[in-house]
């Protein structure tokens, strides 16, 4: 009898362990799925906007080498994104409207024929490729913490004005700049690195430049939206032609660990030295953390959801886009 019991508390611990591990995995496989429901913070305000965008967009990601693991579609595709509705341009162009950025950016081939009908050829030729052609990645953030109310947020299609308004400060200003090397990340903050410069910058040549020019240069900002596991996980919109979550890594304190600095001379990127290949290592300059000064208003109930064919730009919470009815096949005639 005590044998028997003995093998019945060992089965249920063993079943258990089982079970833990299988959510570990589960969590572990699912960031988006982590920490954004309910958002009773202003950084889970974000990151399940940002979340919902990622999925959109099929869930394409970069693994924690830097490399690129999945993707299905791309910025200039006529298919639809996930919702089965809305095509991949077209949802870009949702970016540009539902900021208010697109109307200064006229002076921009095609931006023009993306504020009129989308139907009408050969219009929507010149505004497919304005997306093309156009950088949109600060568009969407932009367009995520418009989306998530951030007060005081001021939306740009550049991410330096980011970087302005966080060391600019201010009563109203909701970010603030930090060094990613010195200060632990948090869901809904903005990390940030060059593009294109001949040399790394770094955080402190980045704070001297900002402080002493007008002019902008090029840089991308991805969002926070998961801290799990010793991984950090970042959606970017314009990555690779999509919305991407990009995967890093962290130590106990939370804090980034190893992140992968761009070097003066840089790291060879070859078919014969595959090593030196990864999308993370960059000119990491900011970290630029989500401090808005007014509360998170408390999370809504959840209400019914409603599709849309001509849709409110940002759609709220509880709105989606109507599935396309298919066509009726015509029957055929013989005569």
């Amino acid at each position: 009898m005590e044998v028997a019991v003995r093998r019945k508390i060992s089965t249920l611990l063993l079943l258990l362990a089982l079970a833990c591990l299988g959510i570990h995995e589960a969590r572990a496989g699912e960031p988006c799925a982590i920490a954004t429901p309910p958002a009773t913070t202003w950084g889970q305000r974000v990151a399940a906007v940002a979340c919902a965008e990622s999925r959109l967009w099929y869930s394409p990601f970069l693994d924690d080498q830097g490399r690129l693991a999945s993707i299905r579609i791309a910025e200039a595709e006529n298919s639809r994104l996930q919702d089965g509705s809305t095509t991949a341009w077209r949802r870009v162009v949702d970016y540009w409207k539902g900021t208010g950025l697109l109307y200064g950016m006229s002076g921009h081939m095609g931006a023009n024929e993306c504020g009129l009908s989308l139907d009408v050829w050969p219009g929507s030729a010149a505004c497919r490729a304005f997306v093309v052609d156009t950088p949109w990645s600060a568009t969407f953030v932009s367009f995520v913490y418009i989306r998530a109310g951030i007060p005081g947020f001021a939306p740009s299609a550049s991410h330096f004005d980011f970087i302005r308004q966080a060391l600019k400060g201010g009563p109203n200003s909701p970010l603030r700049f930090a060094d990613p090397d010195k200060e632990a990340p948090a869901v809904g903050d903005l990390l940030c690195f060059t593009r294109g410069q001949g040399a790394p910058m770094g955080p402190a040549g980045m704070r001297a430049y900002a402080e002493r020019s007008s002019d902008s240069i090029a840089m991308h900002c991805d969002i926070v939206v998961s801290i799990d596991n010793g991984k950090l996980y970042a959606v970017g919109g314009n990555v690779l032609q999509g919305v991407t979550m990009r995967t890093l890594h962290v130590n106990r304190t939370g804090a980034l660990w190893n992140l992968p600095h761009r070097g003066a001379m840089g790291v060879a990127c070859t078919p014969g030295a595959s090593a030196g290949c990864t999308f993370n290592r960059q000119d990491w300059v900011a970290l630029l953390k989500l401090e808005p000064k007014a509360s998170a208003p408390p999370p809504t109930p959840a209400s019914p959801i409603q599709c849309c064919t001509l849709c409110p730009l940002p759609m709220p919470a509880n709105m989606q886009r109507c599935p396309v009815a298919p066509k009726p096949i015509a029957p055929t005639t013989t005569p």
